[in-house]
């Protein structure tokens, strides 16, 4: 004999999906339940309890600006754009929620030399286009030396400056006049250590703390009393 009085089980599989799950389905249901009540006043008495609801469920969006204009186009949201209420703010265009981002375009350009990367030529290009004279100098002493620190951040070497004027009247393509530029020296130590997060000065930071654990515990072990009857009582 079959039984027919078989208990139904109530899976969220077999339930309406979720449209924003931070709130819940208590608040989608009761969202629901609003969209079919009689009459407007009664929406909207409704609907700020739920508004209110919905801030306590989720009390980051406090520090949102206009979060109360955030909560009340979740709730629109989550009616599916079918609830009937005074909103206190402009209703949201159901289009707005579903707008593709532009696709960002990947930049297509050649670095000739990639460990000066794209941003040396676009200065380069710069210095070009100026025409005093005093200030293109300037310009172009700086991007000499610039072009000198990444060389040296790259190869964690000494380089010549010939090499680097070399480098520079081939991405100028002989149109910046390099008779009077002066390059500096750089500590390449130095410059190695301050880029990359001083992880030298730490490593001999943290050197000189082992050996002077080490020669606090030699020291204490000097001082410490020897017990040459190895427990035994005298």
């Amino acid at each position: 004999m079959n039984d027919t009085n078989t208990e139904v089980f109530d899976y969220n599989t077999s339930r309406k999906k979720l449209i924003l799950a931070e709130y819940g389905r208590n608040v989608q249901n009761m969202v629901e339940y609003i969209c079919n009540l009689p009459t407007k006043e009664e929406r909207n008495k409704y609907a700020q309890v739920v508004i209110d609801m919905m801030g306590f469920l989720n009390p980051h969006l406090r520090d949102v600006p206009d979060f109360k204009h955030k909560l009340w186009d979740h709730l629109h949201i989550i009616s599916g754009f079918q609830i009937d209420v005074d909103s206190p703010y402009p209703v949201l265009a159901k289009e707005s929620i579903n707008v593709k981002p532009e696709r960002l375009e990947y930049p297509q350009s050649r670095i000739r030399f990639k460990h000066y990367g794209h941003t040396i030529e676009m200065m380069i290009k710069k210095a070009k286009e100026v025409t005093d004279s005093e200030k293109k100098q300037h310009m172009v002493n700086s991007i000499a030396n610039f072009m000198k620190m990444a060389y040296v951040l790259w190869n964690k070497d000494h380089v010549n400056d010939e090499q680097i004027m070399s480098d520079l009247a081939e991405l100028s393509k002989g149109e910046l006049d390099l008779s009077n530029v002066v390059i500096q020296k750089i500590d390449t130590k130095q410059t190695n250590n301050q880029y990359s997060g001083g992880s030298a000065s730490r490593s001999q930071k943290s050197n000189n703390n082992n050996r002077n654990f080490k020669q606090n515990n030699n020291q204490n072990g000097k001082n410490r009393p020897r017990n040459y009857n190895n427990g035994k009582k005298n």
